[in-house]
Order: C-alpha cells, then sequence, then structure tokens
C-alpha cells in the first residue's frame, strides 16, 4: 500500500474487448484482500458501466459481461438516452 490507499488486483480478464464493432475496456478489479469483485466497462466514449452486484470471484463477474453480450449484444454498452453524465471541474 501506498499513502494509505490501498492496492487493487486486476484479474486476468481484464481488457479490450471489440464483438459487432463495438468496442470496450473491461475491469474486473478487488481491493487487496477484499473478498469481492466488481464489475465495470468502459465504452469509447468513457462512459462507464458499473455493476451494482459483486461477484464471489473474477471468474463469475466475466461470466455475467459474457451473458450480457450474449443477450443484450455489445449495444448495452453504448451510449443511450439515460445517460446521465457527472459534472467535470
Amino acid at each position: 500500500m501506498t499513502d494509505g490507499m490501498p492496492n487493487l488486483l486486476y484479474s486476468e480478464h481484464c481488457g479490450h474487448i471489440s464483438q459487432d464493432g463495438v468496442g470496450v475496456e473491461v475491469f474486473i478489479v478487488k481491493l487487496e484482500g477484499g473478498r469481492y469483485w466488481t464489475l465495470e466497462v468502459v465504452n469509447s466514449k468513457g462512459t462507464s458501466i458499473v455493476w451494482d452486484e459483486t461477484f464471489l470471484d473474477d471468474h463469475e463477474a466475466y461470466a455475467e459481461f459474457q451473458r450480457t453480450v450474449t443477450e443484450e449484444g455489445m449495444e448495452a454498452f453504448l451510449d443511450q438516452s439515460n445517460v446521465v453524465p457527472f459534472r467535470r471541474r
């Protein structure tokens, strides 16, 4: 740890995924010493989609990403009209 900040552990499943003309970055991480993994997908416009639920292992998190792609397609990660941007400083 540096400066009191916890270290993040990154899954081997992290990386760029491209399918059907849509590219995203997949991040599956957990805090060092933590129990649960989180899943985040960032599209080419920088929009972050983070799952509310956590996962017991990184394989379960990646399976959820794959399930979403199978059921909804990569289009699920494109910006939609319900995106609320955060105000930038």
